[in-house]
Order: C-alpha cells, then sequence, then structure tokens
C-alpha cells in the first residue's frame, strides 16, 4: 500500500488489521533539512501526530515509532542515555524530537501502547546515496572525491541496519510500554577515518577527500 503518513484514510487503511506498527515513515536527510524543512514537518511531525490519531481509536494496536540519536544533538565526552535532555541542531533533528514528545504525550495522555527507537548512524546495502558511506561509494565509482565535513573529527557510532532491524523486533516484541530505547552498536569511528577507510577499499588515495565547510 503506498500512501502519504499525513493522509489518516491511507494510514487507516496501512494499519487495517495490524497487531503492531512500526514507524519508519520519515524525510531523514540533515542537508535537505536545513534547505528545505517543510517537507520535513509535513512527513516528521503532522505525519506521526495522524499516525498517533490512528492508534488512538485504534488503541489495540501497538506503535513502535523509530527514531534517531540525532534528537540528542552534540555531546563533548561521554554519551546520551535514554533520559539524556533533548538539544536537535538541524530541522531533521528538531522535527524528529517533535515527534517523539507528542508520541509520549499521547502514552501519557491516552495510555496508549507506544514504544520509541533511537538508533545511531546506519549503514548497509541498498542505502540511499545522499548517505555519507554509499555518497563515498558512488562518488569514487565515478572518480570524484568525497567530501567531509569540517576537519572530519566528528564521532559517529555505526550501526549494521540488520542489527538495528533485530533490536527493533526485539523492542516490538519485549519492549516496555512508554519506553524509548536507544539502539547503538558500540562502534564509534570519526568521519575522517571512515572516508580514509573507504577510499582504501576502492582502491584510491586520500587526495580524493575533500575538506568541505560543516
Amino acid at each position: 500500500i503506498e500512501g502519504d503518513i499525513a493522509d489518516y484514510k491511507a494510514v487507516e487503511k496501512a494499519g487495517k488489521g495490524a497487531e503492531v506498527i512500526i514507524n519508519f515513515a520519515a524525510e531523514t536527510h540533515v542537508d535537505r533539512s536545513i534547505r528545505n524543512s517543510v517537507d520535513f514537518v509535513n512527513s516528521n511531525v503532522l505525519g506521526v501526530t495522524v499516525l498517533l490519531e490512528f492508534i488512538r481509536k485504534n488503541p489495540e494496536k501497538k506503535l513502535v515509532h523509530i527514531s534517531t540519536d540525532e534528537v540528542y544533538g552534540s555531546i563533548d565526552e561521554g554519551s546520551f542515555m535514554e533520559e539524556s535532555n533533548l538539544s536537535p541542531n538541524s530541522p531533521y533533528a528538531a522535527t524528529k524530537a517533535s515527534a517523539d514528545l507528542i508520541a509520549m504525550s499521547y502514552f501519557k495522555t491516552y495510555n496508549l501502547p507506544i514504544i520509541i527507537t533511537r538508533s545511531t548512524n546506519n549503514f548497509g546495502p541498498y542505502q540511499y546515496p545522499e548517505k555519507f558511506i554509499p555518497l563515498m561509494i558512488t562518488n569514487l565509482l565515478e572518480d570524484k572525491k568525497i567530501p567531509v565535513y569540517g576537519d572530519g573529527l566528528n564521532v559517529r557510532d555505526w550501526i549494521y541496519v540488520m542489527d538495528n532491524c533485530e533490536a527493533i523486533d526485539l523492542v516490538s516484541k519485549e519492549g516496555k510500554i512508554g519506553e524509548i530505547y536507544n539502539i547503538a552498536a558500540g562502534n564509534e569511528k570519526k568521519n575522517l577515518d571512515v572516508a580514509k577507510f573507504v577510499v582504501k577499499e576502492m582502491g584510491k588515495d586520500e587526495s580524493y577527500i575533500e575538506f568541505v565547510k560543516d
């Protein structure tokens, strides 16, 4: 079924007969959200609210809402916990944080079966090529340079997509209603180190790495 998450009738059609709804629907790319945030608000805020209204009218259905670690913002040292303050740094992150807050308000106000997961950076097969790792690979295949923001020393945790899926599956079955679950891999890498690794694996040299404004 293809439809818009902000269209109640489409959500109703898709959710009919489901016991658990896992919401992956979202605009996700930080750079695009900075250029134009309207689509992000429509999908990530309005769309999630429409979905929550559907759950309110069908409270026997469990909702697992997929969020992101981007809602926490940046940290100089240590790690974020589920109880950490939300401090989003981009329109994308702000819309995801908004959706999380609205979802938790529906849990607290209506006592609905809602759970949230927040994962770190995913990678794996078929990832859209605007994302960091597939963008590097496709650029190098076309003999183009790869952009690395700032000095490349920002650290990200990278999780293989199927590991994230396994965690979401576990949360959907055994997670506690009203809880938020951070999903990570303990696989923290500097962006520059990831770029150097990909360049080496693709048989190129580090001259293909181009530092750009963050």
